[in-house]
């Protein structure tokens, strides 16, 4: 066995212990009285109230709602942030035009919008989409402008010497050097993505686990808030170990990676 495996095997058994300590404690809580049981079930009669979901029809269309959501607003927002992102960058004057631009819109909170995807769009996929594009698009479009940023001037210049064209420096040059940033930003927009849907599904009403939680509380089904809670925080691990994996594939020549899986 390889050090690198290893090392994952230590990792991964440091994880599902913390989990086991974790499901523990929150066992023990309601057990003690701490907390009432009305507000925080044990773990027994979440996993059979998470049984109980997982064998229902409706929660399995609500979670491909919610998949659905989350699919289609990552793919626009990462075509439309490094589309962005590299015309940004090889338009110089278009990037000093847009600065203020985007340095304004950046920081305005996804969930700010809501009013106005209700407005438009009512609880409909479409409002789902509007959030999760409008959040995750900035986590894409920075990284891109930050790893064209960190091309080597030395690499473009001879490139250019060459007589390489935009497109063949673009490809040849800026993309390898901002294809790590890239990727990193994929793996923020990812969870990003995944957080904004289930909000809009949880304050809109639009359909996805997000709207099912809302049920649940507003119906004092207690167990079943929690276990949608908890199917809310397994898609989030998978989202993330999903984005590693892709991004680990996608950077397997690339340093960073090479060293990780030497160690």
């Amino acid at each position: 066995m390889t050090r690198a495996a290893r090392n994952g095997l230590a990792d991964a058994a440091w994880g599902a212990g913390g989990v086991a300590v974790a499901l523990a404690l929150w066992d023990l809580v309601p057990r003690t009285g701490l907390v009432s049981a009305d507000y925080l079930p044990p773990v027994g009669a979440v996993a059979r109230a998470l049984g109980t979901e997982l064998s229902d029809p409706a929660f399995l269309t609500a979670l491909g709602d919610t998949l659905t959501g989350w699919a289609l607003g990552l793919l626009i927002a990462v075509v439309a942030g490094v589309t962005a992102g590299i015309v940004l960058s090889v338009v110089p004057c278009l990037r000093e035009v847009t600065a203020s631009t985007v340095e304004f819109l950046r920081p305005i909170p996804s969930v700010a919008l809501i009013p106005l995807a209700v407005l438009l769009y009512g609880t409909d996929l479409r409002s789902t989409l509007l959030l999760v594009v409008y959040a995750a698009f900035w986590q894409v479009l920075v990284q891109v402008l930050y790893g064209v940023a960190d091309v080597d001037p030395v690499a473009d210049e001879t490139a250019r010497s060459y007589g390489l064209g935009t497109w063949a420096r673009i490809r040849y040059v800026l993309w390898p050097t901002a294809l790590p940033y890239v990727m990193t930003g994929v793996r923020l927009a990812a969870s990003v993505a995944l957080v904004l849907a289930i909000t809009a599904e949880l304050v809109i009403g639009s359909p996805g686990i997000g709207a099912r939680i809302a049920v649940a509380q507003t119906s004092q089904a207690v167990p079943e808030m929690y276990a949608l809670v908890v199917v809310a925080g397994g898609l989030g691990l998978l989202v993330n170990v999903g984005a590693r994996a892709v991004e680990r594939r996608a950077l397997a020549w690339h340093q960073s990676v090479r060293g990780e899986a030497v160690r």
